[in-house]
């Protein structure tokens, strides 16, 4: 069995060099070792049991590794070199926008009157980054057709969160109080979570054929107990929803709101406005749409964006223009308060300012244009090889399956694994759930030609072998440290706290 064909080392990834086996800090430490000295004391020494108490004092300090510096920095460092990373190579997680982060916005996010700004300085010493919020605020509005932002939300999640919880103080306030949300089965997985958490009904909607929501459906489920409706725009197939307008109609004619989720807004920048097609509130995803991937868990930003009639529910504080000054706003008499102590990630808001002035009107469109020509380009590629199971133009993702490699028993999961082996990070896999199988890509507007075919070559080899010698996709990776993890137990019995052996 060949685990390394040659086609591999054609496509120009990472595929050979060394590979550390790193253990963990606590096996590495030996006694007596250090990694600093500290200069004598040059205050009289104190018994800590006198400050602190004796019970707060301990004795030794339990199986702390000793280490010295150079095994610090090469512990780390080792790690590191296990890190995919979008500076490294495509990173082509479908839902998740893991574009190039440009380094002028790492730049301006650390000058020091960005970075160094404690949460709590007042208003009159914080005029430059309140400033740079009220403008971002104002863009953020123009893009997406709303009339109010507030950028406090710390993550796509807490900003789909705060909408909803605007549309449930909306009803309630008029004396209107509703149970139910309707949510397409092609929405973002948090959607449910969200309206679960503001005890609401989640009603399913199912996709026509065409993987697109159509407007019989929602009018089937719509009635005066029903809040409002989550949608996604374009949907996680990667489809642009076309019956939007008139769907939004239909909610709004029984005195529902619709919540749309901006996770997919790069995808529309500069061609569409939510707000025109009838959307009420929805969150931005600063961390993708605007410029800082989100890997390894953060960090983020999901202000939030309303049209005025839900503009009094807005969370507060939210920053203004005061004159020629800017300030806090709190003046919002049906709020849904603070979400946190402060405007969560402040330097993704600076980074997203960057972003949008850099670009510019038309740089923000391109973006765009860019986003939804990889992905059909990517499409054009692959599907005489992979099926598709929405075969149709698409936006700024597409959707695979393993449906036509059933018969070689090679499955999603053997397909994701086997990329690694090529020098890529896998898509998004088995998500949306409408589609058995799914891979779910999205290039972003980052890439080039040359990388795109790349990709798509790695794809279309893969292919072959699943025909040819199966068993080499089946038992990938080959080239980690690591080969086939038994997920399932890590998931249920995962080691969380080291045991000395």
């Amino acid at each position: 069995m060949s685990s390394a064909p040659g086609s591999v080392e054609s496509l120009g990834h990472a595929t050979r060099g060394l590979a550390w086996e790193e253990p963990l800090l606590f096996e590495r430490g030996r006694p007596g070792r250090k990694g600093v000295d500290l200069d004598p004391l040059d205050v009289p020494e104190v018994d800590p049991k006198q400050l602190l108490g004796e019970a707060a004092v301990r004795e030794e300090i339990p199986e702390l590794p000793e280490l010295s510096e150079v095994d610090v920095i090469r512990h780390f460092t080792r790690l590191s070199t296990w890190n995919y990373a979008v500076d490294l190579g495509l990173y082509p997680l479908g839902s998740c926008t893991m574009k190039y982060n440009p380094r002028l916005n790492e730049k301006v996010a650390r000058l020091p009157g960005f970075a160094e700004i404690h949460p709590l300085q007042p208003p009159e010493q914080s005029q430059g980054i309140l400033e740079l919020m009220v403008r971002l605020e104002e863009a953020l509005a123009e893009i997406s057709g709303l009339d109010r932002v507030s950028l406090q939300p710390a993550a796509g999640a807490q900003g789909e969160l705060a909408g909803i919880m605007m549309i449930r103080a909306y009803h309630e306030q008029r004396g209107d109080p509703r149970k139910k949300v309707l949510i397409p089965d092609s929405a973002h997985g948090t959607n449910p979570a969200s309206a679960a958490l503001n005890d609401f009904e989640c009603v399913p909607i199912p996709s026509g054929a065409d993987g697109v929501l159509h407007p019989e459906s929602v009018a089937e489920v719509m009635g005066p107990d029903v809040a409002g409706l989550m949608l996604t725009n374009p949907n996680t197939l990667g489809l642009f929803e076309e019956h939007i307008v008139r769907i939004c109609e239909i909610v709004h004619e029984q005195g529902g709101l619709v919540y749309g989720d901006g996770a997919n807004l790069n995808a529309l920048m500069g061609r569409s406005r939510p707000g025109d097609m009838g959307i009420d509130v929805m969150h931005f995803n600063l961390h993708k749409t605007f410029s800082t991937p989100h890997g390894g868990g953060g960090p983020g930003a999901g202000p939030v964006g309303v049209k005025n009639i839900l503009a009094p529910y807005l969370p507060i504080p939210v920053a203004r223009r005061d004159g020629d000054r800017f300030a806090l706003d709190y003046e919002f008499p049906h709020s849904i308060g603070r979400l946190h102590g402060s405007f969560g990630n402040v330097g993704m808001l600076v980074r997203a300012w960057a972003y949008v002035r850099s670009l510019g009107r038309d740089g923000l469109r391109q973006c765009s244009d860019m986003a939804v020509l990889n992905a059909n380009y990517l499409l054009a590629r692959l599907r005489e090889r992979w099926h598709v199971p929405y075969d149709r133009p698409v936006m700024h993702e597409c959707v695979l399956s393993d449906k036509l490699l059933e018969d070689c028993k090679v499955t999603t999961l053997d397909v994701a694994k086997r990329l690694i082996d090529y020098g890529y990070h896998p898509p998004t896999i088995y998500f949306p759930l409408v589609v058995h199988g799914a891979l779910m890509i999205e290039p972003t507007e980052s890439e080039s030609l040359e990388g795109l075919d790349r990709f798509a070559e790695a794809l279309l080899s893969i292919e072959r072998e699943a025909r040819e010698d199966p068993d080499v996709v089946r038992s990938a990776p080959h080239r980690t440290p690591r080969s086939r993890l038994d997920e399932t137990r890590a998931a249920r019995k995962p080691i969380l706290r080291w045991q000395p052996s």
